[in-house]
C-alpha cells in the first residue's frame, strides 16, 4: 500500500495567508497541515507517501524532508503545469504502481482509513470513494449509491427537487493500479469529471464508503481554517488530540491564558493580557492588557497594549499597534502593520 497526497493547490481561497506559505503546510494548531494527513496514513500502517506538488514546492520539501522525522518515507513529484486531480495521479505513476490511497491536500479528518481499505478489499473494488454527509446538500456535488454501496451517479450542485442524498465526495480514494491505464498521459484529467464517470460507464466495481460519525473539514477558506482550530482546541476531533498545548514561554503572573489555548515556544505575554480559546505561534509578543479571543496568531507577531483581537486570523511577523481592534472575519497576511487605534474586521 502506498499513498498519494494531492498538494499542488495555490490556496487562492485562503489568501492572503498563502502568499508566502503553501496551503499544504499552513499551521494548524502550530503544526504544518500535511502532518495531520500523514498521521492518518500512519495510523493505517501506510508509510510510503508521495506528495504531488505544484505551488512553491521547495518550501514543502524543505520543511518535510524525506519524512523520517515523522516515521514515514516521503517522495515528491512536481507537476510542470496543473494537470487536474487524476492527471496528477497519472503523472506520479512511476512512484505508485500498486494499490494507492489518494488524499486531496486540503481535508482534515479523523477517518478510520483501515476500515476503508478493509471494505475495499472485501468488495474486490477497483476504486473506493469516501463520502461525507453534509447539512446543506445543495451547495455541493452529491454522490448517489446503490443498496450494496456501488456508486450510481454524481449530481453536481443539484436543484432542491433533485436532491436525494446528502453525501459528498470527501476527497479520499482507494485505487487499484490498473486504473492508471485509463488516464491519458500528460493531459489534464479529473477524478470527478473524467475518471469516475468512465468507471461507471465501464461498469467497473466502483464503491463508496460512508463512515460513521467521522470528522471532515475542508480547510480551504479562512472561516473553515479558523473553525478547525476551534474544533481541535475543544477536543472534538476523534483521533486527533492536542497533547502539548504549552511550550516554553514567558507568562506574567497577572496575565490570563485559559485551558483551551495553545501557546508555542518563545512567546512573551505581559501583565493584564488575556488569551482565550486561541493559538499563538512561536515567538509572539502580547503586550499589557491586550486581549486575544477565538483567534489564530502566526509566529513572531507583536500585539501591543490594549489591543483587541476577536475571531480573527493574523499572519506571521505582523505588527498590531496599541488599542487596535480586530474583529470577526479579519484575515491579515504576513508582515501586516496596523498603526495605533486602527479598527479592522466586522467589529469596527
Amino acid at each position: 500500500m502506498q499513498a498519494l497526497i494531492l498538494a499542488g493547490g495555490k490556496g487562492t481561497r485562503l489568501r492572503p495567508l498563502t502568499v508566502y506559505t503553501p496551503k499544504p503546510i499552513v499551521p494548524i494548531c502550530n503544526r504544518p497541515f500535511l502532518l495531520y494527513q500523514i498521521d492518518t496514513l500512519r495510523r493505517a500502517g501506510i508509510t510510503n507517501i508521495t506528495l504531488s506538488l505544484s505551488y512553491q514546492p521547495f518550501k514543502i520539501e524543505q520543511l518535510l524532508g524525506d519524512g523520517s522525522e515523522y516515521g514515514v518515507k516521503i517522495k515528491y513529484t512536481t507537476e510542470p503545469q496543473p494537470m487536474g486531480t487524476a492527471g496528477a495521479y497519472k503523472f506520479a505513476e512511476e512512484l505508485i504502481r500498486e494499490r494507492t490511497v489518494v488524499f486531496n491536500g486540503d481535508i482534515l479528518t479523523d477517518l478510520d482509513l483501515e476500515a476503508v481499505i478493509k471494505q475495499h478489499e472485501e468488495r474486490k473494488a477497483a476504486a473506493t470513494i469516501v463520502l461525507a454527509p453534509v447539512e446543506n446538500p445543495s451547495a455541493y456535488g452529491l454522490v448517489e449509491t446503490e443498496a450494496d454501496g456501488r456508486v450510481r451517479r454524481f449530481l453536481e450542485k443539484p436543484k432542491p427537487d433533485e436532491i436525494s442524498v446528502n453525501t459528498i465526495n470527501a476527497g479520499t480514494y482507494v485505487l487499484e493500479p490498473r486504473l492508471l491505464d485509463l488516464i491519458p498521459t500528460n493531459e489534464s484529467h479529473s477524478f470527478e469529471y473524467d475518471l469516475f464517470p468512465n468507471l461507471l460507464e465501464r461498469n467497473e466495481p466502483f464503491y463508496a464508503h460512508v463512515p460513521d460519525k467521522t470528522y471532515w473539514i475542508d480547510i480551504g477558506t479562512p472561516a473553515r481554517y479558523l473553525q478547525v482550530h476551534h474544533d481541535l482546541l475543544a477536543d472534538t476531533v476523534g483521533h486527533v488530540r492536542l497533547i502539548e498545548r504549552r511550550g516554553d514561554f514567558d507568562l506574567a503572573t497577572s496575565a490570563e491564558v485559559d485551558d483551551r489555548s495553545m501557546i508555542a515556544d518563545g512567546c512573551i505575554i505581559k501583565p493584564g493580557a488575556q488569551i482565550i480559546n486561541s493559538v499563538l505561534g512561536q515567538g509572539c509578543y502580547v503586550d499589557e492588557r491586550a486581549r486575544i479571543e477565538n483567534s489564530v496568531v502566526w509566529a513572531h507577531t507583536r500585539i501591543y497594549a490594549d489591543a483587541r483581537v476577536d475571531g480573527a486570523i493574523i499572519g506571521r511577523g505582523c505588527h498590531i499597534g496599541r488599542a487596535v481592534v480586530i474583529g470577526h472575519g479579519a484575515v491579515l497576511g504576513d508582515k501586516t502593520s496596523l498603526t495605533d487605534y486602527t479598527k479592522a474586521g466586522n467589529n469596527q
